[in-house]
């Protein structure tokens, strides 16, 4: 066997071990929120804190006070730090791409995307038809305000058709209404900003000379601007944007 066909194990075995953490924390965080839900937190700040120490396990009546500790008491901060850079070094491009399951995209999101720019780019990338299908059943914690923001801070005029369609899949997905309350202030007036931004890009498209405005509609194509503008109109109300 040639040496540049031997496989590598021992990253495989890290590889895996980074998924499965990466699927059992996502697992556990999601069912941490819905208990928040079920037990009407009073605020946002109270459900985020739910979830966050979803990992950490109640005290049980061996352990002691003031007793010698082997590790610290919040070892999986450490854990994840360390697997997530493992993880970086044994990333491939194709899996970040094209993410099969909403944990798989959820993971990549949070590990591999660290700029703007990059999640920007892979949204548009994925477009809003896959991005539907893969929340089709509830878009994760907290990952509902991050799609927004990235997109807020990198919209541009070209890609405003895209842009308007990742945002109906959004809507479209389980449980948004509820992600969408849970917003933190800053997502929300990224929200607000966004759809601004899009209402400034969109140019009314103009008249033909001699045709009056029922003529004109009956002109326009099915897809054409004029339904891209209803599209718009349509997400500032799911949106709840003033």
């Amino acid at each position: 066997m040639e040496r540049n066909d031997v496989i590598d194990f021992k990253a495989l075995e890290k590889e895996l071990q980074a998924a499965l953490a990466a699927d059992e924390k996502y697992k556990r965080e999601n069912a941490a929120k819905l208990r928040a839900v079920e037990q009407r937190v009073a605020s946002y700040e109270e459900f985020r804190g739910i979830v966050l120490a979803s990992h950490l396990k109640p005290l049980e009546q061996k352990d002691k006070m003031g007793g010698k500790r082997t590790m610290p008491w919040n070892c999986y901060t450490t854990q994840e730090s360390t697997s997530q850079n493992e993880a970086t070094e044994i990333f491939q491009e194709k899996t970040l791409l094209q993410p099969e399951t909403s944990a798989e995209f959820y993971r990549n999101w949070r590990r591999h995307l660290q700029s703007g720019p990059e999640r920007y780019q892979a949204l548009l990338q994925l477009g809003g038809p896959k991005l539907g299908r893969l929340f089709q059943t509830d878009v994760g914690f907290g990952l509902l305000g991050e799609l927004l923001v990235a997109l807020a801070d990198h919209v541009r005029p070209p890609d405003w058709v895209a842009v308007l369609g990742i945002l109906h899949s959004l809507a479209s997905t389980g449980r948004f209404t509820l992600n969408l309350s849970l917003l933190s202030h800053a997502e929300r007036e990224s929200c607000k900003s966004l759809f601004q931004k899009l209402q400034a890009m969109s140019v009314p498209r103009p008249m033909k000379e001699g045709l009056s405005q029922d003529e004109q509609g009956r002109e326009e194509q099915p897809g054409g601007p004029q339904e891209e503008e209803r599209l718009l109109h349509e997400l500032l109300r799911l949106y709840q944007v003033d």
